[in-house]
């Protein structure tokens, strides 16, 4: 399963965000990873959450982000949810025509490895493919 949180920059996503990922912590048995751009959110998580600053690591396209995603899958078969904050500059995303194809391939990760990805993205809640419109759970 993928879900959306949505919203321009600077309309509070993240701390929705985060919200959500420290209260999965007490529901979910598996592991939990938390992607974003840097540290700045590391005090702010639980203990039991795994931080990855992408920042850390020598990527600049989309697909070497996906890459970089079925790294992780595959290294924790205990792996149930990751959250991925600032989507757009994390995934190296450009173009917003292109995010169909970008969700559909989270999608088929989820799927195939029942990992549950729940994303930050800064898009108007209209930007949304159609397909994709009823996995939103927060539109700022």
């Amino acid at each position: 399963m993928i879900q959306f949180i949505v919203g321009a920059k600077g309309k509070g996503k993240t701390k929705h965000l985060l919200e959500k990922v420290n209260n999965a912590v007490k529901t979910v048995d598996g592991n939990i990873v938390y992607l974003d751009k840097n540290s700045k959110h590391m005090y702010e998580l639980k203990n039991r959450i795994r931080l990855i600053n992408t920042s850390e690591f020598p990527f600049s396209t989309t697909e070497e982000f996906f890459g970089f995603i079925c790294g992780i899958v595959s290294q924790d078969h205990d792996l149930q949810e990751v959250y991925l904050d600032s989507f757009m500059d994390v995934a190296f995303i450009k173009d917003k025509a292109a995010i169909e194809g970008v969700f559909d391939k989270f999608e088929k990760i989820s799927s195939q490895f029942d990992v549950d990805f729940i994303i930050s993205v800064s898009l108007e809640p209209d930007e949304v493919p159609e397909k994709y419109k009823s996995q939103v759970i927060v539109a700022l």
